[in-house]
């Protein structure tokens, strides 16, 4: 761990409390996070009309309503007791049926229960509430008698006044054509938004889909600028670095083909040369470093043209391993290969294929045995390279990969190498997009895992 990293570890997390719980709720992805910004102000401000709308008419509505209703009610109770006969009660109740909606009966000597009543809802207690400052008598409240009436049953000396009450007197219907008004409002605009957020997260994800192909060595067809402008001129960008890097690449390569026609002939003169002076204890030391010079150049040019410009393919990748264990055990090798069936990937095979070789070119070397298994982990698979040998010591397992890098003092070839096979088998790994990085094996020696994107 570098000291930057270390300080930032120890560093106290100043994102605890409220602000690290309101992160963690929050979504991912920049469509959930664009339509929360766009749809929070919209339904904060439906949730302040609605509040306002119940606060200040509504309750203000079904208030003067039931004060309308209650002061009929007590209207028609002062008439009747005022009426000294029947005959006159019975037209006091005939006229409030022709001029108002109340449908009034009187129930001489019944009498209203002596519990009190308990009131439900807002209406049946605003309601309620102007019964009892408009008519100051014992009354009772109901509100499933049937549909779309109310019953209103009061105490009078003689008997019980029973009011029926149609609901339109006490209710309005504005009230359900707001609310529906407000989520069909809500609806419309959260697909409005939906619809606009899609068209413009689309090209975003095109672009992120693209430069994720190029990271893992895949080509990049049919991409294009499009939507907003900043995302038009990042895609530019992003088409300009993908020229740029192929340019490169096709420079490096052709660089590198001049490179070895003109470091090949010179060195096939002196090993024809040194066949035709003879044998000698000088000439064989000649021969080694010759030999030698010439296993770096070829591990030098192995490395640094890595993938070529070769494309990928869907490769079988259990097909892949038989045939490079079948070359190596033609060399004499003890390899073991455990891979499921099924197994393809998109990948440049040939430059897979030197990448594997290296790993059990090495494991074969210090080791006497070497097994492969291959095993898909969701979207990645991981390859594992194992052997019985000594292994390699934990500080040194991220430097072996540095090119030229050799455990191996030896200026044998034979024995220690050109130093370039791990580096060559790591480039050619991460150019596919994933990463090689070795471990302590259970089989007692070194392994070597590489991980690959689907």
């Amino acid at each position: 761990m570098t000291a930057t990293a270390r300080e930032i570890g120890e560093r106290p997390d100043r994102r605890r409390g409220p602000l690290r719980w309101i992160k963690r709720i929050l979504p991912r992805s920049l469509f959930a996070r664009s339509l929360l910004i766009l749809l929070t102000p919209v339904i904060l401000a439906q949730m302040v009309a609605t509040f306002v709308f119940y606060d200040r008419h509504w309750e203000t509505m079904i208030d003067r309503l039931a004060f309308a209703v209650a002061g009929e009610i007590a209207f028609v109770i002062e008439e009747i007791e005022l009426d000294a006969s029947a005959a006159e009660r019975s037209d006091t109740i005939a006229r409030v049926a022709r001029t108002t909606d109340l449908i009034v009966t009187l129930e001489p000597g019944a009498r209203l229960p002596a519990e009190r009543q308990r009131f439900v809802g807002m209406l049946e207690t605003t309601l309620a509430d102007a019964l009892a400052k408009k008519v100051r008598r014992p009354f009772t409240i109901n509100t499933r008698i049937a549909h779309e009436w109310y019953e209103v049953r009061v105490q009078l000396a003689d008997g019980v006044l029973r009011v029926l009450s149609p609901e339109r007197r006490l209710f309005s219907p504005t009230t359900y054509i707001f609310i529906l008004w407000m989520i069909g409002s809500a609806l419309v605009l959260i697909g409005v938004a939906i619809l606009f957020m899609r068209n413009q997260i689309r090209p975003i994800r095109r672009l992120a889909e693209a430069a994720d192909r190029l990271g893992k060595g895949r080509e990049v067809k049919d991409f294009r600028p499009e939507g907003a402008s900043e995302v038009r001129k990042a895609a530019a960008a992003f088409l300009v670095m993908r020229d740029r890097i192929q340019r490169q690449l096709v420079q490096r390569t052709e660089m590198l083909a001049g490179v070895s026609h003109d470091l090949r002939t010179p060195l096939t003169r002196m090993k024809l040369q040194m066949a035709m002076m003879g044998d000698g204890p000088d000439l064989e030391a000649l021969r080694a470093d010759v030999a030698e010079m010439e296993t770096m150049v070829e591990g030098y040019l192995a490395f640094a043209r890595g993938e070529g410009g070769e494309s990928t393919v869907p490769t079988d990748l259990g097909r892949l391993i038989g045939d490079l264990l079948a070359d190596a055990r033609r060399e004499g090798a003890e390899v073991e290969a455990t891979v499921p069936d099924g197994l393809v990937l998109d990948v440049r095979p040939n430059a897979l294929r030197r990448g594997l070789a290296n790993l059990v070119a090495n494991a074969v070397r210090y080791a006497g045995r070497c097994w492969v298994t291959a095993r898909r982990y969701g979207p990645v698979v991981e390859i594992h390279v194992d052997d019985d040998g000594p292994g390699i010591a934990p500080e040194m397992r991220e430097e072996v990969f540095r090119p030229f890098f050799r455990l191996e003092e030896s200026r044998n070839h034979d024995t220690g190498g050109a130093g370039l096979g791990l580096a060559i088998a790591r480039d050619v790994v991460r150019g596919h997009g994933g990463d090689l990085v070795l471990e302590a094996s259970p089989r007692g020696g070194l392994r070597a895992t590489i991980r690959l994107p689907m």
